[in-house]
């Protein structure tokens, strides 16, 4: 009987999905009212909680033909739908009067769709094909104000790029089909299929996977489309950064038998870690705000692929639906952003040295005892340097630099808090994902200690660049980060002309009224 229930639920969530792109379809029909927008947002709603109601359900994996319906597949499924929903319904007044209403709400729907089932696709030929999909309705999404010759560029420059991401995947995808006799994933992926790569080979194909998806993701030196992209508006941005430019994490975490224990790993997480620098580079020496969250964005991504890179696929994918999330509030608030950054005139006060260094020794036994009671990989080394820093920043901002005793009393608690929940949230998203997920074929660990290297001295470097704001050095840094994070000339419209050339038509007030 549960079988049969799980079967009526899973059964149920496909035919919601072909309910959402008939919605979509029909509101394309001029003669549609645009009332029926809210009518569309509702059936697009349940797509979403029906994946949620499956993951509560469903344990292990079961394979349906080319469909592999696991607890990760259903979990992206269930976040990809849902920022779609949440920007839909945002969009609903927010783009009232655009001319490309109607297609707008089409192809967002077609992309979330398309998106969600590459993640259930066992078979090589349609993850293919719906995340070509994807990408070709994410160019489509850049450029739909056609009349402005800005979103044309832009779109073409994204497009371009997709195109060589895609072509690169599509040759993967047919050299690993060919060597394994196999475009099912769960067969291709076997122990049995792999041994029969070379090494070089094997190797080749990584490579070509590692430039498949750091185009999309807009990693150093690829980033030029995501910053071009920010003349499309605000909810285009926030789901492509909350639910696209994350995809090469979900793709390397699905072909994660074939990359892990390879030498592409090393040149993955160096190149990666070098995007780390850019994106936080660029994001500190822009005044624009989307621009800020572009350079935010790089440099996330680059961190969920670091992830990958040491064989921590359910951190990448957590890091993924987390920061996509945050991502997409950030760029839905984006026309409030200048209230926030008020500046407020406040006191200053020097940080309590005790509390500075007891602040300090807490993070180091905590990194310490994360450390001691994990099973020694090479990833939750990086993770405990990560969390006992985090532990010792926290108190220094929140404690050290509070008002008084009750000041500090509310900040250790907030870290309490926000403690519990981290360990609730992360305890979660592990249970439903460990035995999905394979983390085997971990580089070992002077890779970590490389990556920290690294950073730290990307770090020192920009620190000791700002303190000498007169050197030659940070003058070369940051001119080089501005030169990066700023888009071409042809991206750039100092006065949108094209808004010239629009007029009113009669009757079109009648015709945009939502109630």
């Amino acid at each position: 009987m549960h079988s049969l229930n799980l079967f009526t639920l899973q059964s149920g969530f496909f035919i919601l999905l072909a309910l959402s792109l008939l919605s979509a379809f029909i509101f394309l029909h001029p003669k549609v009212p645009l009332n029926y927008v809210r009518t569309h947002i509702g059936i697009i709603a349940l797509p979403p909680i029906m994946a949620i109601t499956v993951l509560l359900y469903q344990s292990g994996s079961v394979i349906v033909g080319p469909w592999r319906m696991d607890s990760l597949s259903w979990l992206l499924a269930a976040f990809v739908l849902t920022v779609g929903l949440i920007v839909q319904r945002f969009s609903v007044r927010y783009l009232l009067g655009d001319q490309s209403y109607r297609k707008y709400f089409a192809l967002l729907t077609l992309i979330t769709v398309a998106n969600s089932l590459a993640w259930f696709s066992d078979d090589l030929r349609l993850l293919l094909i719906f995340w070509g999909v994807t990408l070709l309705g994410l160019t489509l999404l850049i450029g739909l104000r056609k009349e402005w010759q800005v979103a044309r560029n832009a779109a073409r420059t994204s497009g371009q790029q997709f195109a060589i991401s895609w072509f690169i995947l599509v040759v993967a995808g047919v050299w690993i089909a060919q060597a394994t006799g196999q475009w099912q994933m769960s067969h291709a992926f076997d122990a049995d299929s792999i041994k029969q790569l070379n090494a070089w080979e094997k190797t080749c194909i990584n490579l070509l996977l590692i430039i498949a998806v750091v185009i999309p993701a807009a990693q150093w030196p690829f980033q030029r489309w995501l910053i071009d992209s920010v003349v499309a508006p605000t909810p285009i941005s926030a789901v492509m950064h909350a639910g696209i430019v994350n995809g090469g994490g979900m793709i390397l975490s699905r072909l994660a038998p074939l990359f892990n224990g390879d030498p592409a790993q090393i040149v993955l997480l160096i190149l990666a870690s070098f995007s780390v620098l850019i994106g936080t580079g660029m994001m500190l020496v822009q005044v624009d705000y989307k621009r800020q969250l572009v350079g935010s964005t790089i440099a996330q991504m680059a961190f969920m692929l670091i992830q990958c890179a040491l064989g921590a696929y359910w951190a990448a994918i957590i890091h993924a639906i987390l920061h996509g999330l945050f991502k997409a509030t950030l760029f839905l608030q984006a026309g409030s952003a200048i209230h926030q950054n008020r500046s407020v005139s406040s006191p200053t006060q020097q940080p309590s040295i005790l509390w500075s260094v007891t602040g300090g020794a807490l993070g180091l036994f905590v990194g310490a005892s994360f450390w001691l009671t994990s099973q020694g990989e090479t990833y939750q080394f990086i993770s405990a340097v990560i969390i006992g820093w985090s532990v010792f920043y926290a108190m220094k901002q929140l404690v050290a630099l509070g008002y008084g005793r009750i000041g500090r009393v509310v900040g250790f608690s907030f870290i309490l808090v926000i403690g519990v929940v981290f360990v609730l949230i992360h305890s979660a998203f592990v249970h439903l994902l460990h035995e999905m997920i394979q983390t085997e074929g971990q580089p070992p660990m002077f890779v970590a200690i490389l990556l920290l290297g690294l950073l730290l001295a990307g770090s020192v470097i920009s620190a000791w660049a700002i303190r000498h704001r007169t050197s030659k050095i940070y003058a070369f840094i940051y001119l080089w980060l501005v030169k990066w994070s700023e888009p071409r000339c042809e991206s750039i419209d100092s006065h949108p002309k094209y808004l010239t050339k629009l007029h009113v038509k009669g009757g079109m007030h009648d015709e945009y009224h939502i109630s």
